[in-house]
């Protein structure tokens, strides 16, 4: 048996009542949540696309920064995931054994931080370095995203906001690290059959 941490004692009566409050809400939103939840991830990826795709217009630099992006998301992800096997906390679900939106997950699908939060708001500080405007619209997604997977029971609501602090705290580590390299690389790259990738012209 799977020795696992119980986070209900943490802020269990909160989860309950949104989740509640998702039982007793109207369907649709109930299923433009659920949609959100599940499928929201992708507009961060069109961000990460329209940055790059804009910063092609300013500097190779600016296209490098912006091509780091996905590399750090991806750098994020691995550091919630191995909290996750650190902490190994039960899903809400399992813990309190209510019926929520979203099926609960099997045992040892670990809750604690939520890997949805964590990309979202990595990717929503990370789209900083590239662009004040995408990176404030992938912050309000970044929240949305953490919100809804309150809603579909699949997250405590510590989890949501440790996901949140896992982002924003490792991108402004791994970023200016990758920045450095890229000013070297960013002269060379443009004289190689990369440029189209780094700069319009």
């Amino acid at each position: 048996m799977i020795l696992a941490f119980d986070g209900s004692a943490l802020d269990g009566p909160a989860y309950s009542d949104v989740v509640d409050l998702a039982r007793r809400s109207p369907g649709w939103l109930d299923d433009a949540v659920s949609a959100w939840s599940t499928y929201g991830l992708a507009l961060f990826a069109v961000l990460m696309v329209v940055g790059w795709w804009r910063a092609r217009r300013v500097s190779a630099l600016a296209s490098l920064t912006a091509l780091a992006v996905p590399f750090v998301v991806v750098v994020t992800y691995a550091v919630d995931a191995g909290l996750k096997l650190l902490v190994r906390e039960d899903r809400p679900c399992r813990s309190l054994h209510m019926a929520t939106l979203e099926a609960c997950p099997a045992p040892g699908d670990w809750s604690f931080p939520s890997n949805h939060a964590a990309i979202a708001a990595a990717a929503a500080v990370a789209l900083l370095f590239v662009s004040r405007r995408l990176g404030a619209v992938a912050a309000v997604a970044a929240v949305a995203m953490a919100a809804s997977r309150v809603w579909v029971g699949a997250h405590y609501p510590h989890d949501v906001v440790a996901g949140i602090v896992v982002g924003a705290l490792t991108v402004p580590l791994v970023m200016p690290a990758l920045r450095r390299p890229a000013e070297a690389l960013a002269p060379r790259l443009t004289a190689t059959r990369l440029r189209p990738l780094l700069v319009a012209s």
